[in-house]
């Protein structure tokens, strides 16, 4: 998994010292929905290695404590700084403030799927923690760099300029390293996965079956550095050297650029039933009738009756499109270019998602709500909109029109013009019928139910369906694979550019019509 997030800290460090810090949060999920909980770490000690950015042939310490606590997976840990040189510049980017984060690799051995994307995991085998610039946890960083009252490493000049001084901090970190439980272990362990890596013929499919499906969560390696390949034809792509076309991207300002959630653009997918799929459709039996009971004489014939039933299918469909940058431009922006690219990614999908459940055909895109056959239309009674005298009357009829199991569960679906024209309307007393939350992110309520807005339903006018309302459980959305973004290095290589494929499949449909009621406005 290869994701992007925005964190804040201010850190800093001294030439040579102790890291701290929480490689995982409990009780809140990384940008995809994936949570992992109290417990899933259970039986991981140390040491562990420390990498630079997940890659195995850069291991720039050891991690001695990882305990599990209240507030998340916390760690401590040291940069070998004495005897490794990526160690040494690993400690100035935390100085400057380059890196900022902590990500962790694991193998995940038990998981569920999370409501509106993103996993539950519960157990897990960890297998490294990395220090990054942008984790996939917002929370995941390091707390303190401090000394550690050894003596400070002056570099590559020191051993020219001072080589007594530097046997000296040699010795004593090899007698460090002999009071350290299982190091030697550990170092063993470091060489052996340095010499897995630097075999010939290594490719990345290669080192994928090796790592027995490791994930990492650091989008910026992926982007600048990739694991996936695939062919493609030639586009206009994002240029550093022009301001337009992505010369503003490079900017420090941008690395801390927030990634929207698909959830923004696809409001529908809150309320909806969403469900992960494996297949290439998935389908649904449905009773159209059911048995029928008549009256009878204590010796009369009965009548027999049976129930019917049809077949609903819900197939995914699929959403794509591809981007190219500059290599130029992805080696030397500021962080910023890589979020940018994935909140373009999600929101273009997003928003493409919300306007197929809504007005979708069927054919090659998901089924939309007001397109579905089945759902009962009530009209207005007035030309092109709604009556003038008492318009809200026209809404109460039409939450009367469910049944009563369906209405409880309703919600209001309109857009925020339509919104705007039933805000205006007061019943006798002169109260609003439209009623704002007292708690803040709570959603706007009519007649008790609350109310959606989706910007891709009609306005009011004349033969459109401006309010659907219903119980939205009985639309469902069946995820096939979720936004996925493909890095294709060769393609363009001789362009010196770089291809991002990003592509989802999604389907959608109705699948009870009798929980929804839709309001048409006469023509």
């Amino acid at each position: 998994m290869n994701e992007h997030l925005e964190i804040k800290a201010a850190l800093s460090v001294d030439e040579a010292g102790e890291i701290t810090g929480i490689a995982w949060p409990f009780g809140s999920p990384d940008r995809v929905g994936d949570v992992i909980e109290k417990g899933a770490f259970a039986g991981t000690a140390g040491p562990l290695p420390m990498l630079f950015a997940h890659d195995q042939a850069q291991a720039v310490g050891v991690w001695d404590h990882v305990e599990e606590t209240d507030r998340g997976l916390e760690v401590r840990g040291r940069l070998l700084i004495a005897e490794v040189e990526r160690a040494r510049e690993v400690r100035a980017l935390i100085r400057e403030g380059a890196i900022r984060g902590l990500s962790i690799g694991f193998s995940t051995k038990k998981s569920a799927a999370r409501r509106g994307g993103g996993r539950t995991i519960t157990a897990l085998d960890l297998a490294e923690i990395s220090v990054v610039a942008v984790p996939a946890h917002p929370r995941a960083r390091i707390t303190e760099a401090k000394a550690a009252g050894a003596a400070a490493d002056q570099g590559n000049d020191m051993e020219d300029e001072a080589a007594p001084a530097l046997t000296a901090l040699e010795t004593k970190m090899d007698q460090l390293a002999d009071s350290v439980k299982g190091f030697g272990k550990l170092t063993d362990r470091l060489d052996r996965l340095e010499a897995r890596l630097n075999r010939p013929g290594m490719t990345a499919d290669m080192q994928a079956q090796n790592d027995n499906g490791l994930e990492t969560k650091a989008f910026v390696q992926f982007a600048r550095r990739g694991v996936e390949r695939m062919g493609a034809e030639e586009i206009k792509s994002l240029v550093a050297a022009n301001d337009a076309a992505g010369g503003y991207l490079a900017p420090e300002q941008f690395a801390s650029e927030l990634i929207k959630l698909l959830v923004e653009y696809s409001p529908i997918r809150a309320y909806a039933r969403v469900m992960n799929i494996t297949a290439g459709e998935v389908k649904f039996p449905r009773r159209t009738a059911s048995t029928a009971a008549t009256w009878v004489a204590e010796t009369a014939d009965r009548t027999a009756s049976e129930p019917a039933f049809e077949q609903i299918t819900l197939t995914p469909h699929e959403l794509a499109t591809f981007t190219d940058i500059s290599t130029q431009l992805l080696e030397d922006n500021s962080y910023g270019l890589e979020g940018e690219l994935m909140a373009d990614f999600a929101e273009s999908f997003g928003k493409t998602e919300g306007a197929a459940f809504v007005n979708g055909t069927g054919s090659g895109q998901p089924k939309g709500l007001m397109v579905a056959s089945g759902i009962t239309s009530v009209t207005t009674g007035a030309a092109g909109g709604f009556p003038t005298t008492n318009p809200a009357d026209v809404l109460i009829g039409l939450y009367h029109s469910l049944p009563t199991a369906h209405a409880q569960r309703g919600i209001w679906l309109m857009n925020r013009n339509t919104l705007g024209t039933v805000r205006k309307w007061k019943d006798g007393d002169g109260r609003y019928l439209v009623l704002d939350p007292i708690s803040q992110g709570a959603p706007s309520t009519l007649l008790g139910r609350p109310i959606v807005e989706a910007v891709d339903m009609d306005d009011i006018e004349a033969d459109a369906f401006p309010i659907l309302f219903g119980d939205l459980q009985g639309f469902r959305i069946v995820d096939r694979v979720a936004l996925s973004v493909l890095r294709d290095p060769y393609s363009l290589a001789t362009k010196g550019q770089v291809r991002f494929h990003a592509r989802r499949r999604v389907g959608a449909d109705v699948t009870h019509p009798d929980r929804f009621v839709k309001l048409q406005c006469a023509a």
